[in-house]
């Protein structure tokens, strides 16, 4: 099987409106630049992201939302980017917030195929409300489901041919699970290598997971805040 598409033009081509998609990356870290771009020249609507965040307003997932491509974000922390407030203040955009920890768990319980299990975080709260909750050896737990996608779109640092990935640094908080979740994973690399020239303990994602990857290009890695200390 032949995993090795051109560009990202060509890895996202079949993603209709509607679909499901996981977007790796933290803040702006570790973020499919390319495919996000693509998606955004492609004009594909009603998309229900999931991602750890949405992004600043003129970077990264904010830029889908400035072009009114997502219908729903199911997140954890949106707090750098005002039109995701906007939209959501207005009605304009469904919203999931989910703690960050239960949210990597429901995509690692989707790539796992384990479909409920148990969390104490969000018992009592707003996060609780409507979901099945338990007592368990003397605590209260809510009940929470696996997350899954039709296309989980990660970026890593380095990967093979074959499709196994290496991630690098704060790269690795949500790509890897989310690469384990999807119908299909499309992942754009830093540098793209040939079979055999990954040292086999540092993979981080196997390759049986992806099914397209190509070698990005003109990697911008914006800082969301910069702060230095004055000399």
């Amino acid at each position: 099987m032949n995993k090795v598409v051109k560009n990202a033009e060509e890895a996202v081509k079949d993603i209709p409106d509607d679909a499901v998609l996981m977007l790796g990356g933290f803040g702006l870290c570790g973020i499919p630049e390319n495919c996000i771009s693509a998606l955004i020249k492609k004009g594909v609507k009603g998309l229900t992201c999931i991602s750890n965040n949405a992004g600043v307003d003129d970077f990264g997932i904010g830029l889908m939302l400035k072009t009114r491509q997502v219908k729903k974000m199911v997140s954890s922390y949106v707090g750098e980017n005002a039109e995701f407030e906007r939209q959501l203040l207005s009605g304009e955009l469904e919203v999931e917030l989910v703690p960050q920890g239960t949210l990597a768990e429901r995509i690692r319980a989707g790539g796992a195929g384990i479909p409920l299990f148990a969390t104490p975080t969000g018992y009592g709260t707003e996060v609780a409300e409507g979901k099945e909750t338990r007592e368990m050896h003397g605590k209260m737990y809510v009940m929470e489901q696996w997350l899954k996608a039709d296309f989980a779109i990660v970026k890593a640092w380095k990967g093979d041919t074959l499709g196994n990935l290496v991630y690098k640094g704060t790269a690795r908080n949500f790509n890897p699970m989310m690469a384990t979740a999807g119908k299909i994973t499309i992942a754009e690399v830093e540098e793209l290598v040939e079979p055999g020239e990954l040292d086999p303990n540092m993979i981080h994602t196997p390759g049986i997971y992806v099914q397209r990857i190509f070698k990005g290009v003109n990697y911008e890695k914006r800082i969301e805040q910069r702060t230095v200390t004055k000399i």
